[in-house]
């Protein structure tokens, strides 16, 4: 019997959250077995995580990110309310998404962006909610960013030297955002995940100095393989995920573990006596595809089940014309049954992002 995408979530009028009137969503009494089957794919996968990209605006200009020339904006008209994307998000969570991570863009830079936080962390059925970061505004934001719920940070670190950092980023803020992490650590948002972009000539010779920072630290510092997303450029800069562990391993003894908070597709070991862990991400020597369980969303509602796939589900524009949930519903689970099996570069293929940076799909 087909499995009925009217109805998966109400509102539970008699609910109340900190004595106001706004109200708990709450998800009917449906079996896991029905959930699990609308959020399956073609593939057997299960897809219960995901990426929200609340604005394509960033205060910094990442060379890997966003090409020299500048990326054409979204006009804010075409952004979805915070509303409409929690309307989206709600009816997500009610089909079996349990994972939530908030990404820009720069996420921070977005007006209002703890109030968006907090009503996603207050959706029943939600187990985790976390953001990704430049953390350049971190150390601003970070104490609300803890009251409204949000449980883990991951911040984009790509070099421990200042002068390379701006090189980089296009800004001199490297103490400044090594201000908000240490803030966010010390506030229990953990674990504070580095992650750092690995470029062959440019910041590899700070692999392991990056490394070292989890001797002294419970951080999670994260290694990731270069993706092609601007052009031929990236060829020459890319470092294998391999020729990264070959560097660490020589700086001690070295073992592999689990996290207990690992949402993705990072390898993860640990020094011996460290407080920290090292991850490894390696979307292109060791594609994780046959794992993904993730959607993205994009600021102007366009539903993605694969980073490198040209399809996008324009949800933004359906809820705009009226959509039913049960309708919105519908295409979701019509998308996550397309979900391709490999991303485009597991193919061999080389691909340019499709009409967006990085910065526009929330990477």
């Amino acid at each position: 019997m087909p499995l009925s995408l009217d109805g998966l979530a109400y509102y539970d009028e008699t609910a109340r959250l900190n004595h106001d009137r706004r109200m708990v969503w709450r998800l009917p009494p449906h079996s896991g077995m029905e959930m699990d089957n609308l959020m399956t794919d073609a593939h057997g996968r299960r897809v219960d995580y995901l990426r929200i990209s609340i604005t394509d605006r960033c205060n910094l200009r990442c060379q890997y990110c966003m090409p020299a020339q500048g990326v054409p904006k979204l006009r804010h008209d075409e952004m979805l309310s915070y509303e409409e994307l929690l309307r989206i998000t709600r009816l997500l969570v009610s089909m079996g998404i349990s994972k939530i991570r908030i990404t820009g863009g720069e996420p921070l830079v977005r007006k209002d962006v703890l109030y968006f936080c907090g009503e996603v962390a207050r959706i029943a059925g939600v187990k985790s909610v976390s953001l990704t970061t430049n953390g350049v505004l971190l150390d601003h934001f970070a104490d609300g960013l803890h009251r409204a719920g949000i449980q883990r940070i991951n911040v984009s670190l790509d070099s421990l030297d200042p002068r390379k950092y701006a090189s980089i980023t296009g800004k001199d803020c490297l103490n400044q955002v090594w201000r908000g992490v240490l803030r966010a650590s010390s506030l229990g948002l953990s674990p504070v995940k580095l992650n750092s972009v690995v470029m062959r000539g440019v910041n590899d010779d700070e692999i392991e100095d990056l490394a070292r920072l989890t001797f002294q630290h419970p951080f999670h510092v994260r290694f990731i393989e270069l993706m092609p997303m601007n052009g031929s450029e990236a060829g020459r800069l890319f470092m294998p995920s391999d020729e990264i562990l070959e560097r660490l391993v020589a700086l001690g003894r070295m073992s592999p573990v689990n996290s207990n908070h690992s949402n993705g597709p990072a390898r993860h070991f640990q020094f011996h006596g460290a407080a920290g862990k090292i991850g490894i991400i390696s979307p292109i020597s060791h594609h994780f595809c046959p794992a993904c369980n993730r959607l993205r969303l994009t600021a102007d509602g366009k539903l993605r089940t694969c980073l490198f796939a040209a399809q996008e589900t324009d949800l933004g524009s359906s809820l705009r014309q009226g959509a039913s949930d049960g309708d919105i519903r519908r295409k979701v689970r019509e998308a996550i049954l397309a979900k391709p099996e490999k991303h485009l570069l597991a193919l061999g293929g080389v691909r340019k992002c499709i009409s967006r940076p990085m910065s526009a799909i929330g990477g």
